[in-house]
């Protein structure tokens, strides 16, 4: 019914390399929500979803086996299959879905909230990372969709103020609306001056959400010192950083990063049910999907923020 165009699916377009090797063809989209159609199963297992449910779809699928999965780090299974990454997706009117992969959702909750699960979750194993101690301040760098989960996560977090550094200024009066302390415009003003004019003297969470390499040494230089940078953005593969070591010595910094959405997942879904955060406004455009090629190759069309692909229409 909905399924999420995520900057994975635009790399994978483009011929970048995602979280794993993408074989082709290949129907991408991996955060996706939808209605059960249908259930294939052994005898005796009992489905805890039933035809006609509504659900929205953990997109990976751990072997269960391996070094990783044995030792609790199942998201660097090595025999992990990803629904809409290696094997066919969202991006399509129907998809076949391992049962264990399956959530329900809340009789109110619509599909392109629960479409969002998926970016909620791993965001959820992003912020674990963050150690954001009620009172302290942190910045997040970018006001797309993760930007604005980051900030309502911080927030949640109990962090005593919460800064958004956003070049678009439609994105920063959404961040506003959402309870950001400060937003900055990085093309018109400098950041770190704005922090300390708006009396911020040190700021100790900083999550880099765009993935280049100029926002990542901007999380570095606005970091304070004992802080923690999360590197949530993803680079291109070649990218590369010049850091200087003695900064990261002086300062004690802790430079973090997150990968996937580890055992986050119910998480996620509890929160979209219990109406815990702000999702409806983060959705810029539903687009059916005929529209899915032009809204991969066309970023104008992506700028605005977050699209959804709705194969019946009406998600």
């Amino acid at each position: 019914m909905a399924c999420g165009l995520c900057g994975t699916d635009v790399h994978i377009f483009h011929g970048d390399k995602g979280a794993a090797d993408n074989p082709f063809p290949i129907v991408l989209g991996h955060e996706f929500s939808g209605v059960v159609e249908e259930i294939n199963v052994g005898g005796g297992v009992r489905p805890h979803v039933a035809i006609g449910d509504r659900v929205c779809v953990d997109p990976n699928v751990l072997c269960g086996r391996c070094e990783f999965c044995l030792g609790g780090i199942g998201h660097f299974c090595e025999g992990m299959t990803g629904i809409g990454t290696t094997v066919d997706g969202g991006f399509a009117e129907y998809c076949a879905v391992p049962l264990t992969q399956l959530y329900k959702i809340a009789d109110d909750c619509t599909y392109g909230r629960a479409a969002l699960a998926e970016p909620l979750s791993c965001c959820l194993h992003g912020i674990d990372g963050c150690d954001i101690r009620a009172g302290e301040n942190a910045v997040v760098i970018g006001g797309g969709l993760i930007g604005l989960i980051m900030l309502q996560l911080a927030r949640m977090r109990g962090a005593a103020s919460v800064c958004l550094i956003e070049p678009v200024a439609e994105k920063r009066a959404l961040a506003e609306s959402l309870g950001a302390d400060l937003t900055i415009d990085p093309f018109t003003r400098d950041a770190a001056q704005e922090l300390w004019k708006n009396g911020i003297r040190r700021v100790s969470t900083v999550i880099e959400c765009v993935g280049s390499v100029k926002t990542v040494e901007q999380a570095i230089s606005l970091a304070g010192k004992k802080s923690v940078v999360m590197l949530f953005g993803l680079t291109k593969p070649e990218d590369s950083l010049s850091v200087k070591p003695f900064d990261f010595f002086k300062r004690e910094i802790t430079l973090r990063s997150s990968f996937i959405n580890p055992y986050t997942m119910k998480r996620a879904v509890d929160l979209i049910n219990g109406g815990k955060l702000e999702l409806d406004s983060l959705i810029s455009a539903r687009l059916p999907l005929d529209g899915l090629g032009d809204a991969l190759g066309n970023p104008d069309i992506r700028k605005s923020g977050k699209i959804l692909i709705t194969p019946w229409g009406g998600a």
